[in-house]
């Protein structure tokens, strides 16, 4: 099975791509991990991506398909894939459809107030980076983690407001695409509020599986 996950930050979707991945028996496929294995590989186009990355600029459409079209292309991909964090364009979009057939765009739909919630309450240990939560994951120490005693703080990027501002961007970048998978009929939608057992029964349930 050939998938797609969109999702706004907060809506779990790295969790549920890992259980999708395991229960379909297929590579959960990120555009970070691509970018990072590549420049670890020292490939042409890895030593590209990370002369643009260390100069500060977004990677371009035209380099992101073809790392994407090179690693669909790997063996443990033939029998399927879930791409995570690609398409995120239109442009993007077309092009994969010169590469690979998809066979459904799931969709983990979550109101913006429940990923405000979630991302919010996020807490991040500064030494081993494991992340707890102020209501679903607390740390038995306050301001301590469990695991290597190091101390939690709260990213910058999951404040209230920096949340707000890029759930904005994230809905502008992703309404197109979910309007042309929509269009096309292979979009899934998901309702990603809930906690991500009872989301991923839901999604076993949309696929048939």
């Amino acid at each position: 099975m050939k998938l797609i996950f969109l999702g706004p930050p907060g809506a779990g979707k790295g969790t549920l791509a890992v259980q999708a991945k395991d229960l379909l028996g297929i590579p959960h496929i990120s555009t970070g991990v691509i970018f990072r294995d590549a420049i670890a590989a020292k490939s042409p186009l890895g030593l590209e991506v990370k002369a643009i990355i260390d100069a500060g600029k977004l990677v371009e459409d035209e380099t992101t398909i073809a790392l994407v079209k090179e690693r669909l292309a790997q063996a443990d991909a033939q029998k399927g894939y879930i791409l995570d964090g690609f398409p995120r364009t239109i442009a993007q979009a077309e092009a994969l459809e010169t590469v690979s057939t998809v066979d459904k765009v799931v969709n983990f739909d979550i109101p913006d107030s429940g990923v405000i919630e979630r991302l919010s309450g996020r807490r991040v240990c500064r030494k081993c980076g494991y992340n707890f939560h102020t209501v679903f994951n607390k740390p038995k120490k306050e301001g301590t983690c469990d695991f290597c005693g190091g101390e939690i703080y709260v990213r910058e990027d999951d404040k209230p407001s920096a949340v707000a501002k890029r759930l904005d961007v994230y809905r502008a970048q992703t309404q197109p695409l979910i309007d042309f998978y929509r269009k096309k009929g292979l979009l899934v939608d998901i309702d990603a509020s809930h906690l991500v057992d009872e989301t991923i029964v839901s999604f076993r349930k949309a696929l048939g599986i």
